[in-house]
């Protein structure tokens, strides 16, 4: 939450308040590892006022340059998202007068990522160009196409910022296994929301790559598992100097977002993974602010647009302005994700006050019986 609360915080100070929609928990990962790899950790945490998403709680919450790269990150993607769907008219992104309001503020938000790149010596230029690539590497894709071809600009995006964390800590050393990292991170997660979306793109004809390139379930299940085991690996090369949260969320969570999105869809879990705790799956497009996800891109920023059967762009607003107000995205033990209305539980629900909640991690193939990752019986 601290490095949620500090990834939101950061696009408000520096892109004011509207830019905190992009707030997403693919984001925060970047101010983790950030932090995670530092030397020191003072300054790196202060205490912010009240907010409506924290019980109008102060709270202790990340600041510095980990949450300033999540921020130029989240704003870039979330940019490039909104034109790819201005380009295909969903929803009411399809009336010109929206879309062309749309387009201002994508190119307001690609300009400020830009800006704030440049502020921590990250070349925003990297994630645009992955997101240029991906709608004609989506229009070439077909029966055969093998879907790591169609993953790639998301893995190229994610690479990129993984390893720019090792520059901002002063730990070059570990660039190369956080770019593998990065680019594992960026196909599971792509591949987690194309099969959690599989049958919603299937009844609105939306784009989907299981179904573009006719890759079985069982198949996206295996590239899945090995990205996670490919991620463990090389977390095992990265020189941290306290990497329990970055192992927890990278090494645990992620095994168990991958047993939910395929339990969902039907598809039997291959591991002898355990389910966890109401953890969301770390997937491009999903905005733990809003609740909100959508078909796979480049990187990890959430739009607004609509599902199906879904609230529009403006009842979708005001309902979240709704559910800030009340608290219930973060206080409420079940609400309704204000665009997609699927039901959501209260970010704090699976908070018990440990350091490793449900963890039992002595049993994974990560290495814990020396990693020190502050699980009980490891």
């Amino acid at each position: 939450m601290a490095h949620l609360c500090g990834l939101c915080l950061a696009l408000r100070t520096d892109h004011g308040q509207f830019a905190r929609v992009v707030t997403n928990y693919d984001g925060l990962i970047i101010s983790v590892l950030t932090e995670a790899q530092a030397e020191s950790a003072n300054g790196r945490r202060r205490t912010a006022g009240p907010c409506p998403l924290r019980g109008m709680r102060t709270a202790s919450v990340a600041r510095g340059e980990g949450a300033r790269l999540a921020a130029a990150v989240s704003l870039v993607l979330a940019s490039a998202k909104v034109h790819d769907h201005v380009a295909d008219g969903d929803g009411v992104l399809a009336r010109r007068p929206v879309a062309a309001a749309a387009r201002r503020v994508a190119s307001g938000w690609a300009e400020a990522g830009r800006r704030s790149g440049v502020g921590v010596g990250f070349d925003t230029a990297v994630l645009v160009s992955a997101a240029g690539r991906q709608g004609s590497i989506e229009a070439l894709a077909g029966p055969g196409t093998a879907l790591t071809t169609v993953t790639e600009p998301t893995e190229t995006a994610t690479a990129a910022a993984f390893a720019h964390t090792a520059v901002l800590a002063g730990r070059p050393g570990n660039r190369a296994p956080l770019a593998e990292a990065g680019r594992l991170f960026g196909r599971l997660a792509h591949l987690l929301d194309a099969v959690e979306d599989k049958e919603t793109d299937a009844a609105s004809g939306a784009w989907n790559p299981l179904t573009a390139t006719g890759t079985p379930l069982t198949e996206a299940r295996r590239l899945a598992d090995d990205a996670v085991h490919g991620i463990r690996l090389a977390l095992r090369d990265v020189e941290f100097t306290d990497g329990r949260l970055a192992h927890l969320l990278l090494a645990h969570e992620l095994p168990r977002s991958v047993d939910r999105a395929f339990r969902a869809s039907g598809c039997s879990p291959r591991g002898a993974h355990r389910p966890g705790p109401a953890f969301e799956p770390l997937s491009p497009d999903r905005d733990e602010k809003t609740g909100e996800g959508d078909r796979g891109g480049a990187g990890g920023a959430g739009g607004q647009p609509p599902r199906p059967g879904g609230r529009g762009l403006l009842a979708g607003c005001a309902a979240l302005v709704g559910l800030c107000c009340t608290c219930k995205v973060c206080c409420a033990s079940e609400y309704e994700g204000p665009w997609s209305g699927k039901k959501r539980e209260g970010c704090c629900q699976s908070c018990d006050g440990c350091d490793c909640p449900d963890c039992d991690c002595c049993d994974c193939d990560c290495g814990c019986d020396s990693c020190d990752c502050g699980c009980d019986g490891c």
